[in-house]
């Protein structure tokens, strides 16, 4: 099976792409730029879902759900987000369809049901959530508002990839709403540290934690913060953005409160998202020529049991103690399977199982039924063990947490491995060539940066919330900076 998927020194897209159809994860659907999520792929979300939705409601959030329309004008309320999404934005122009008297059997949109207002299918929720907070928000006894949806979302991109960039992906978007700005802030960092939290402890992924420049910052935005993790090609990809919004949302829709001294002010707004863009970091931080490398806290399965028998009677004998195993690994919360399939030998299952991720395999023959043994095979470092079965599920529930800690401190070393520090322009061309995080220093303005991108490919990824104030000088023009930026070429 690994042999269908295209080595990474050859073509790191394609076996990326190999990668996520060999292993089941997604498939290209009928619509273009759209992806058919598989089972073992949604198993994933699912657990990055229960995770996340957890923390959100440990922070105060709720859940709702608002319409996938939107009507126009309401896109068009706020200027900068207007401009930032028109071009991404799929528009329901009718409401009917009727048979063509032409062509038998085929349909035709009716033109007698246009709508009077064009609708947007959401790109995002900020304006149709903002309509709503106006009829929810009257007093700062109100606020503040702390709402979450998982939803899917459009954006019609022209160049697409599965799980990195589809026209339709599934996300969760925080919306809150404010009585301070100061309030609101505080907000936007918080979720920015629930996000890095999640990816560095369950996707085993380092992240840098900073915010955008003004080019890069989200449509509508007064400051967007992200997270950026490496993959193992060397390109930056931006796992997660929290935005701090200011009132422009509450100006555009014209939301007010009364506040403690009993004055109208407009309410601060903050949102926030990650996407199942997260599946492919997952995906690029951690795996091989060989498939998937799943971290143990967000594998859909555990540990997968393979016996190698014979005869019926050492199946018999191996199942027996299998089922012992099992069970000890289910009272610890771990999943696993039994794989008795006949119909497929040994080696495939192992192949199979490689490909897929599975973070632990146990295989079990004649002869560890006759020593009381197990071989065991971790999918991250591909050792194998013999060890007794005495006491096993606690020798593989440390087991799991030692692969988990082990996929991020290998993600960590290429990191810190792959960042550079360079003060001539010359070598920052070189170093954007090679690949990696460059920490240079930038003079602050839009039009370096736009020169820059245009001649290296590289974009500021973000400027680093524990960067240190230092002096120097622009990389690129030369004038004074006060301190370093990311760049690297991204996703």
């Amino acid at each position: 099976m690994a042999e269908k998927i295209t080595k990474r020194g050859v073509n790191y897209s394609e076996w990326y792409n190999d990668l996520v159809i060999q292993s089941g994860l997604a498939e290209y659907a009928a619509v273009r730029g759209c992806m058919v999520i598989k089972p073992y792929g949604w198993a994933i979300w699912e657990n990055m879902k229960t995770v996340l939705d957890t923390k959100f409601k440990e922070t105060g959030h709720v859940n709702a759900s608002f319409p996938l329309l939107i009507p126009k004008g309401f896109l068009e309320q706020e200027e900068g987000h207007a401009e930032g999404f028109a071009k991404e934005c799929a528009v329901v122009t009718h409401y009917r369809l009727k048979t063509n008297p032409d062509k038998k059997g085929k349909l035709m949109v009716d033109p007698e049901s246009r709508l009077e207002e064009e609708l947007i299918i959401r790109p995002t929720s900020e304006t149709i959530i903002w309509n709503c907070y106006k009829g929810w928000i009257q007093s700062y006894r109100d606020l503040p508002i702390l709402i979450n949806q998982w939803a899917n979302v459009m954006r019609w991109e022209m160049r697409t990839r599965l799980f990195l960039r589809t026209a339709e992906f599934h996300w969760q978007e925080g919306h809150t709403a404010h009585a301070t700005s100061e309030e609101a802030v505080e907000e936007t960092v918080k979720m920015l540290n629930v996000y890095a939290d999640f990816m560095e402890n369950y996707m085993a992924v380092p992240v840098i934690k900073g915010v955008k420049t003004a080019n890069e910052r989200f449509a509508g935005a007064v400051d967007t913060y992200c997270v950026e993790g490496l993959m193992q090609d060397g390109k930056a990809l931006q796992c997660g953005t929290s935005h701090f919004l200011g009132q422009n949302f509450a100006k555009a829709f014209d939301v007010k409160f009364l506040t403690r001294e009993g004055k109208q002010e407009y309410a601060w707004a903050t949102s926030w998202g990650v996407s199942t863009r997260m599946m492919g970091a997952l995906i690029m931080a951690h795996s091989d020529d060989e498939g998937l490398v799943i971290p143990p806290r967000l594998a859909p399965l555990h540990v997968v049991i393979v016996p190698i028998y014979k005869t019926e009677e050492q199946l018999a004998a191996i199942t027996a103690i299998a089922e012992g195993i099992m069970k000890e690994l289910k009272d610890l919360k771990i999943t696993v399977k039994y794989d008795d399939n006949d119909q497929a030998k040994p080696g495939w299952k192992f192949a199979e199982y490689e490909l897929k991720g599975v973070p632990v395999r146990i295989a079990m023959g004649g002869r560890d039924v006759e020593n009381g043994t197990v071989e065991i095979a971790r999918r991250d470092t591909k050792e194998k063990v013999t060890v007794k079965n005495e006491n096993l599920g606690l020798y593989i529930q440390q087991l799991l947490e030692d692969i988990q800690q082990n996929l991020y401190n290998r993600a960590l070393q290429f990191r810190t491995a792959s960042t550079h520090e360079v003060d001539s322009w010359d070598d920052f061309k070189k170093q954007i060539e090679i690949g990696g995080f460059v920490s240079a220093h930038w003079d602050g303005t839009s039009e370096t940066e736009e020169k820059i991108k245009e001649e290296t490919k590289a974009t500021i990824r973000c400027i680093p919330l524990d960067a240190v104030q230092e002096t120097g000088n622009c990389v690129y023009s030369g004038k004074p900076s006060t301190q370093r930026v990311l760049f690297a070429r991204a996703y």
